[in-house]
């Protein structure tokens, strides 16, 4: 039996995506007493593991372009997450640090990380291993297509 490489189901970008759909749904309650958005966890669990990098640094991390990025800082700025100061070397470049309210939140989240995890229903071992999995199917790709 032949496998139809033109069925949706048959597709591993539709698994990706639909996956991903999936856990951005698990965690939108389990942020939303946090007063996040998904991206806005993403760039708090970037600062919780060093503050004062620049937008550059954070768009890096999350494979994003600035203009995807800036608004979102911004409206973290708003809502009193993050401070952007310029760099004390150069001020054309933008810092983002956490405040206080920002820094608070860390605890919070490791509830939300073991709310996730328990919502998988995978062990420990196997959610490293597709972690791994997918961490090296990403370099792999995108050292055939690096990001501009």
């Amino acid at each position: 039996m032949t496998m139809n490489p033109l069925l949706l189901d048959n597709q591993l970008c539709f698994s990706l995506y639909s996956t991903s759909l999936a856990v951005t749904q698990i965690y939108k309650p389990l942020l939303e007493p946090l007063g996040l958005t998904y991206p806005q966890y993403l760039i708090m669990l970037i600062l919780w593991e060093k503050e004062g990098l620049g937008l550059k640094d954070i768009c890096e991390r999350l494979s994003q372009k600035p203009g995807a990025l800036t608004p979102v800082i911004k409206r973290m700025e708003k809502d009193g997450l993050v401070l952007r100061q310029k760099n004390t070397e150069d001020e054309r470049q933008l810092e983002i640090y956490l405040t206080d309210h920002g820094r608070s939140l860390k605890t919070e989240a490791l509830a939300v990380n073991a709310c996730l995890v328990s919502s998988c229903n995978l062990s420990l071992d196997d959610l490293n291993e597709l972690k791994t999995r997918l961490d090296q199917l990403r370099s792999q790709l995108n050292s055939i297509n690096p990001a501009d």
